[in-house]
């Protein structure tokens, strides 16, 4: 089991240093900064679990530390050291957030308490949240605005709680209609930025000649038709969250300005030889293996991995398994309302049907699909033949639609995901969030192997 890891933030070097002895005496990990800045820096580098610091420093003191930390991560236990009867000091901290206070000069006793106390506070609220996504879970909700409970999707979950509260940049893929505008949306609202904008731009529906200006803004009169100053997407979405979609759409030229942009953080508008500061938590989206446009020079490498800090790729609608009918209710019932229909269910057949389809749109089709269905249904539930689509062919062999029982609906998930991963157990894996070693150990108990999937 990894150590807790301690950060100790106090500008006199003996205190400091007497922490820090004490501190790995008791077989903690331990890190130290003289002030604030000082401070954030190491814990960008190395998140802490608990953060002891004083509350008068130069550069950045106590109060203003804890309120960037909060900001990074607001379950992050601060404990603040403030003077013998400086009792407003620490109001004012367990205010803005502290999780406990103690006086100088430190008891180490009294400290060591502190900290289990934090950290037994923290874990107590971990669980409480993991109890929470249990019951989203089984109630077939997902992450603000995203549905489904498939191992797939936890997996996308997951990483974006682990990373909204950051300022990395986050690349999202996945087939067109996934739901990646969806997810950009909720990283910025589990972001200590929610409160700001969320701007975004679908990079391939502006043409090459205005996207330089949808982005940085433009001077009035720089250019014919610039009858007035225009701020670009950039300084709209100040102190927010800016989305590129499609990103992998945008120019060579345009990528070497945005490149430079993302390096140093300023503007310019078209015009204007002023270089203007922006803070923008930067999200982009691609259905392209930018990877590969890189290997064929149709993308920047230095942009590409500016872009990739953090990588999270939304699975297609057809490896979601069940997924597929939570969304499809959802859609019903939304519809249904809009509509003023009084449609409450889908047939067996509907459901059955819906359950074969490949949707190669995803998401964004099968949401077309049931607006249609419920539009045209003249019925109190939606039918098979209300669904605009074809039945698929049944699966031969193996591959059949989930059953009642967990074991069909894992053979299920396992055979289609290697069908469409064209064998790789490997790739089946990461997509299902379970080891290679199980899907061997299942593929043996079908009487299968990983190769007869791949020649299907």
């Amino acid at each position: 089991m990894s150590k807790v890891r301690i950060l100790v933030v106090d500008d006199e070097a003996s205190a400091r240093g007497g922490l820090e002895k004490l501190l790995k005496q008791s077989d903690y990990e331990v890190s130290t900064a003289a002030d604030g800045v000082q401070a954030l820096a190491v814990a960008a580098e190395n998140a802490p679990d608990v953060v002891v610091t004083d509350l008068h420093m130069p550069n950045m003191d106590g109060m203003a530390l804890l309120t960037k930390l909060r900001e990074q991560d607001v379950e992050l236990p601060v404990i603040v050291a403030t003077a013998h009867g400086d009792v407003n000091a620490a109001v004012a901290a367990m205010r803005a957030g502290a999780i406990d206070f103690i006086t100088k000069p430190i008891d180490f006793d009294v400290l060591s308490l502190a900290i289990e106390r934090s950290l037994e506070q923290r874990t107590i609220r971990a669980e409480a949240e993991n109890l929470r996504r249990q019951l989203r879970e089984r109630d077939g909700e997902g992450l603000k605005g995203l549905l489904g409970t498939s191992p797939a999707m936890q997996k996308v979950y997951r990483v974006a709680r682990q990373v909204a509260g950051s300022r990395a940049t986050v690349l999202i893929t996945g087939e067109s209609g996934t739901g990646k505008g969806e997810l950009a949306k909720a990283l910025h609202e589990l972001s200590p930025r929610a409160k700001a904008p969320f701007v975004s731009l679908h990079c391939a529906a502006i043409p090459e000649t205005l996207l330089e200006s949808e982005l940085f803004g433009h001077e009035k009169g720089s250019f014919t038709g610039a009858d007035k100053r225009r701020l670009g997407r950039f300084e709209q979405a100040s102190g927010g969250t800016l989305f590129l979609d499609e990103v992998g759409e945008i120019p060579a030229l345009m990528q070497v300005k945005l490149l430079k942009v993302l390096q140093e953080r300023t503007v310019e508008r078209i015009g204007s030889g002023e270089s203007i500061p922006v803070d923008v938590r930067l999200l982009a989206a691609t259905n392209k293996d930018l990877a590969r446009e890189v290997r064929e020079g149709r993308f920047r490498e230095d942009l590409y991995y500016r872009l990739n800090v953090v990588h999270v790729e939304i699975p297609p609608l057809r490896l979601r398994g069940a997924d597929v009918l939570v969304l499809a209710n959802h859609f019903l019932q939304k519809f249904a309302r809009e509509n003023h229909k009084p449609i409450e269910s889908f047939s067996e057949a509907a459901r059955t049907k819906i359950l074969a389809h490949r949707w190669p749109g995803n998401v964004r089709e099968l949401e077309n699909a049931i607006e249609r269905a419920v539009v045209l249904s003249e019925r109190n539930e939606v039918d098979a033949e209300d669904l605009p689509f074809d039945a698929a062919q049944p699966m031969q062999g193996p591959l059949r639609i989930p059953g009642s029982t967990m074991a069909e609906i894992e053979r299920h998930a396992i055979l289609a995901t290697l069908e469409a991963t064209q064998g790789s157990t490997t790739r089946a894996a990461e997509l299902l969030d379970i080891s290679v070693r199980t899907i061997q150990y299942r593929l043996h108990e079908y009487g299968m192997s990983a190769k007869d999937l791949a020649r299907r």
